[in-house]
């Protein structure tokens, strides 16, 4: 039996630090450069490129296991992952900051994957595997309240500093200072929270199970059923999305004369930050639930058009740019309303995939190539937009969502997958 770790002490927050510097790095570096001036082509190249470390998670990550324990490694990531964003703000006012803060991003990034990796794995020592379920619902809302955080709060703290500064860099350069002492904050709280008896939970575990070596692990992971197509559909399934993100804050940010929205961080962070992610939260949690009352086959197809469909909103945005902010509060909460509803089936199919044999490390492979399935489109997106114009752009970007859709009628899987059951 494992000891009563208090787990409501420390799962909110260890959660929580896993969601803030992926929202920073991936979601909130994209605000930053375009409010600095960085031009489309190379925030869609360089920000894309920050997915690398959580692609190629899974080739380090048994060294998470060998090499001290869990909470050495969560701890001592989070505290670099401040210190990384503290001197991130310190970079801002210099002349070359674009390639010193991408650099120390890059950093970051690898430390926030460490964390990831971490961090699930003592949360599955740490706790039994009924408390494991019951904590799920709890995980997810925390890791969500922290993007909401970093996309949300944080964006419109940068708008406000903006126009209270009227200097943009000195804006985000105290912004970003304010980040790495909210992270340093939760890494204290972490280091007094969390349980320090993952050592003898360990050797307990490793008693009654095996030792799998690291190319055992690759090659049944391989060896599973319709791999080709699966890992197929698992990386062109965001093709749509993973440009959509990326050039989404651009065109809210720009100005009318280059087809934009004209609208100011602060908008931003209010529209897309607080109002949009508040959307993709009850989206995500309404999908769960689809999902657990009927399984993963009668909801799997409803709930890609559900993520695909609402990006018709913003190709009549890029159109008609219309004078009433209501219409685009509209298109960002049916989009990520949407996003959050639709992504339920497939983070649930990613389970379904791993299902089995090392199916935590099988679990990260898959996500790492979800995370490249993210990572090359999004490289291409700056380019591609400034080519098309928004309008044109919007439409390749709901047209690149149908590979997907056509890949995914030919899976197979249990149709009650996911379903909660009866008994």
């Amino acid at each position: 039996m494992k000891i009563d770790n208090k787990p409501w002490l420390w799962i909110p927050l260890l959660n929580f630090a896993s969601g803030l510097p992926y929202a920073i790095i991936l979601s909130v570096s994209v605000i930053m450069y375009k409010s600095l001036g960085i031009n489309n082509e190379d925030i869609g190249i360089y920000t894309s490129l920050l997915y690398l470390p959580w692609v190629i998670k899974p080739l380090w990550s048994p060294f998470i296991d060998i090499y001290a324990t869990k909470r050495k490694w969560f701890l001592s990531m989070q505290l670099l992952i401040s210190i990384a964003f503290l001197i991130v703000g310190l970079t801002i006012p210099l002349s070359s900051f674009f390639v010193m803060s991408l650099a120390v991003f890059w950093v970051a990034a690898f430390a926030s994957a460490s964390n990831d990796v971490a961090s699930d794995g003592f949360y599955m020592l740490a706790l039994e595997k009924e408390q494991q379920s019951f904590f799920l619902g709890i995980r997810s809302t925390f890791y969500r309240l922290s993007m909401l955080t970093g996309n949300g709060l944080i964006v419109i703290i940068a708008g406000y500093l903006e126009q209270e500064y009227g200097d943009k860099q000195k804006a985000w350069s105290y912004t970003m200072i304010i980040v790495a002492a909210i992270m340093a904050l939760i890494t204290i709280y972490n280091y007094f929270s969390t349980p320090k008896n993952e050592t003898i939970i360990s050797q307990k575990e490793s008693e009654v199970q095996p030792k799998v070596s690291f190319g055992h692990v690759f090659v049944t992971f391989f060896q599973k059923k319709q791999i080709g197509l699966v890992l197929t559909f698992i990386l062109v399934f965001r093709l749509g999305e993973s440009q959509l993100l990326k050039m989404l804050t651009p065109f809210l940010i720009d100005g009318k004369e280059v087809g934009g929205l004209g609208l100011t961080t602060e908008d931003v962070g209010i529209i897309y930050g607080t109002f949009g992610v508040t959307a993709l939260v009850i989206g995500g949690i309404l999908g769960g639930i689809a999902i657990s009352k009927h399984g993963l086959g009668k909801w799997m197809l409803p709930m890609i058009l559900m993520m695909h469909l609402p990006i018709i909103g913003f190709i009549l945005l890029s159109y008609f740019h219309p004078q009433s902010e209501i219409y685009i509060y509209i298109a960002v909460i049916a989009e990520q309303f949407g996003y959050g509803f639709g992504f339920a089936a497939f983070m649930m199919f990613l389970i379904y995939v791993a299902d089995g044999e090392s199916k935590t490390a099988h679990y990260s492979i898959a996500t790492g190539f979800m995370a490249l399935g993210m990572m090359l489109p999004g490289m291409l997106s700056g380019f591609i937009q400034e080519y098309l114009g928004y309008a044109n752009f919007f439409i390749w970007v709901f047209c690149a969502t149908i590979p997907g859709l056509i890949l995914s009628r030919f899976l197979i899987f249990p149709s009650d997958f996911g379903k909660k059951s009866d008994v």
